[in-house]
């Protein structure tokens, strides 16, 4: 007769030959320092007698967890949101969790949702102006892990960023070295801190140089379509910007199109740059700012992490570097 298959031993059976609770057990096979070391010990030896194999799930339940985190993000159209959520996702598989997202774009209760999120996780990044600070300030003071993700500090909650002014000024600065003086600045400050301090530079570098800065930013949503719109408004003038500086590639990916609908060619009579470095943008030969875009999401989940398991240092505040990327599409170079 075929041997009858083993039945797998459950945390429960652990416990009770150890003598401990399921809680202590899963803590101890993870060689956390709140079980004293004796202890460690003797649930280890347990569970290699009994053959014990603790999943993910049972672990999560022993110690009261989801096994999940959550993410919120703006919104998840486009490549920059696609690689973060890539950097995130690769290092919550590798340490055995899920993750829960949510994207409040065009979504009225956004705090609301985000809220009800929080009871869902053990812990939680939060990317962008997703919510207001009160409202991240509120789930903080639950307890709940939080790591912000491209958005100023709140409170002792950490924070992990990409330089944005100081590329943008360098950026600025280049453009100005070609002797371009008419410029304009496509996106939309208030509606993103990241834009926020790449018009920050922008005006800074201009100031800098003695150049007049344009009034205001010609506002426009953060894609293609958006891009194409509002370069074709600023290109139609009698005397259009010598240069539309974009606040990411997808708004400097509809500005090359309408720079292309109106027979006006790039950088010969209109100069582009964008930001980000996404793919497209080097077959466009794009000149633009690279930042770190996998590295923003795996840095925010290590971090989570971190303060989940409770093994995370004091406070902290990291901005990433960018680097600016000089292509075809700002004008000639010597080399």
């Amino acid at each position: 007769m075929p041997a009858r298959e083993r039945r797998p031993v459950t945390i429960y059976e652990v416990a009770d030959r150890a003598g401990v609770s399921i809680a202590t057990v899963s803590r101890a096979l993870r060689d956390s320092k709140l079980v004293a070391a004796a202890t460690r010990r003797r649930v280890r030896q347990v569970a290699e007698e009994l053959r014990f194999r603790p999943s993910r799930a049972g672990r999560a339940l022993a110690e009261g967890q989801h096994a999940a985190n959550g993410i919120v993000f703006p919104d998840l159209a486009g490549p920059y949101y696609a690689e973060v959520v890539l950097g995130y996702e690769e290092v919550v598989a590798e340490l055995g969790r899920s993750v829960l997202i949510l994207a409040t774009q065009g979504r009225e209760n956004a705090a609301e949702l985000v809220a009800e999120l929080a009871g869902r996780v053990d812990g939680m990044v939060i990317m962008g102006r997703t919510v207001s600070d009160a409202a991240v300030a509120r789930i903080a003071d639950t307890g709940l892990p939080l790591v912000l993700l491209a958005r100023p500090p709140v409170g002792l909650v950490d924070t992990v960023t990409a330089d944005n002014e100081d590329s943008a000024r360098a950026l600025t600065a280049h453009l100005i070295g070609h002797g371009y003086r008419r410029f304009a600045f496509l996106g939309d400050p208030a509606q993103s801190p990241d834009v926020a301090g790449r018009h920050a530079g922008f005006v800074a570098a201009l100031t800098d140089g003695g150049l007049a800065v344009p009034a205001k930013p010609v506002r426009c949503a953060f894609d293609v379509k958006a891009g194409y719109t509002a370069a074709r408004e600023q290109l139609r003038k009698r005397i259009h910007p010598e240069v539309l500086v974009c606040a990411n590639d997808e708004v400097a990916l509809g500005a090359l199109r309408a720079a292309e609908d109106l027979g006006l060619s790039v950088p010969g009579d209109v100069a582009l740059t964008g930001w980000d470095d996404i793919m497209a943008a080097h077959y466009a030969r794009l000149t633009t700012v690279h930042q770190p875009m996998r590295e923003l999401g795996a840095t925010a989940a290590r971090w989570l992490d971190e303060r989940i398991s409770g093994s995370s240092p004091g406070v902290r505040r990291e901005v990433l570097p960018t680097r600016l990327v000089i292509r075809t599409s700002c004008g000639t170079h010597e080399n």
